[in-house]
């Protein structure tokens, strides 16, 4: 599968180091300015000013990192009219545009878009390019062995776009079984992370989804409810967005 991935400064490498150490996907991406209007008037000419590589019109599934809701649905209209199966918009709904303008493009190009707060709430959703993803990447999976009442190794079997999900299983590694699912928690919020901090959801809703899957990992039962704010909205061609 290709990804193609819309970077905008900072924002976007470390999915791309994540794609290419963690997972056999091809990908290639492009960037838009770091500093953009507040509000782009005509976002079809500006687009066509920024002169992308029009190979990122034709991957499998593109993410978009442009957090901007102007310059956003346009991009997705150029790749869906290329004929790219899927997108991913990370950041939320208020900075992927509107959702009466994707559920447009949707529909007339027969295109899934998932708008997500945070990548890490990815999971598969009978979307065969977004599935085929967020096997490896996306809601932390981890598997566990324990000696002595202590973590002795960790396997991520699927993890956090951002790399997240390494770092904590590496830091875990000889916690006892008690603190492990709160340590991996922690140490996912102490990865230089981007996610809104400070708020409802966000980074918050990370850590809660590693301990999460500690706790899975070592058979303990789980509730784990996520903020409104963080659930993904799926928009498919004929239906209405919807919040997973």
């Amino acid at each position: 599968m290709l990804v193609g991935v819309v970077k905008r400064g900072k924002y976007g490498e470390r999915l791309l180091e994540t794609i290419k150490t963690r997972t056999d996907f091809a990908v290639f991406s492009v960037e838009v300015p770091q500093v953009l209007p507040g509000f782009i008037e005509d976002p079809e000419e500006f687009v066509k000013e920024l002169n992308l590589d029009p190979r990122i019109f034709q991957v499998d599934l593109l993410i978009l990192y442009t957090f901007h809701p102007d310059l956003t649905p346009e991009i997705v209209r150029l790749a869906a009219k290329g004929g790219v199966k899927a997108a991913i918009i990370p950041g939320g709904m208020g900075r992927a545009g509107s959702i009466g303008e994707l559920e447009r493009i949707a529909e007339k190009y027969g295109i899934h878009i998932e708008v997500d707060e945070i990548c890490c709430t990815l999971e598969e959703c009978g979307v065969p390019v977004i599935d085929e993803f967020a096997r490896k990447l996306g809601r932390p999976e981890l598997e566990v062995e324990t000696k002595e009442g202590r973590i002795s190794n960790v396997t991520v079997v699927r993890g956090s776009p951002c790399g997240a999900t390494w770092h904590a299983a590496a830091g875990i590694v000889g916690k006892t079984v008690d603190e492990a699912p709160s340590m991996t928690g922690l140490f996912c919020q102490q990865y230089p992370c981007r996610a809104v901090r400070g708020t409802p959801g966000g980074i918050h809703t990370s850590g809660d989804l590693h301990k999460d899957a500690m706790e899975r990992a070592l058979g303990k039962l789980t509730n784990l409810k996520l903020p409104e704010q963080s659930k993904p909205i799926k928009i498919e061609p004929g239906k209405k967005g919807r919040k997973a």
